[in-house]
């Protein structure tokens, strides 16, 4: 098996991770879960380490991304409806901190909220 390790997703909560974790090792596809111990004993340091990373073997990813976008959450605004990609108008963006500056990196609180559309990858500011 590859060493190469490929990050689907990361997330806030581990409770979120286990799902798609389970969902994906049912389907007899492994996976690593990055950043789960530290993130378990201290919630508060998600935000710094970026979240628990879903992570997979390379030769895996097709299969897992594929499955990932089944089951995955898509962002909503604040009417509950799907956030359309400004660029490619698909309905399948996710929320994404940068955390370019030093400020956002030492306060990722700070940042204002962005998306990223999953269809085309171009990132826009909330509204």
């Amino acid at each position: 098996m590859g060493k190469d390790l490929v990050t689907l997703g990361s997330f806030e909560f581990l409770a979120d991770v286990q799902i798609i974790k389970g969902r994906l090792e049912s389907e007899g596809i492994e996976v690593t879960l990055k950043d789960a111990n530290i993130v378990g004993v201290e919630p508060f340091a998600s935000n710094a380490l970026g979240g628990i990373k879903l992570q997979v073997y390379r030769e895996d990813s097709e299969r897992a991304k594929a499955i990932f976008d089944e089951v995955r959450n898509f962002a909503v605004d604040d009417n509950g409806e799907l956030i359309s990609c400004p660029n490619c108008k698909a309905q399948k963006s996710e929320v994404v901190y940068l955390r370019k500056t030093l400020m956002h990196k030492l306060f990722p609180f700070l940042e204002p909220k962005k998306y990223r559309c999953t269809h085309c990858e171009f990132i826009t500011k909330a509204q």
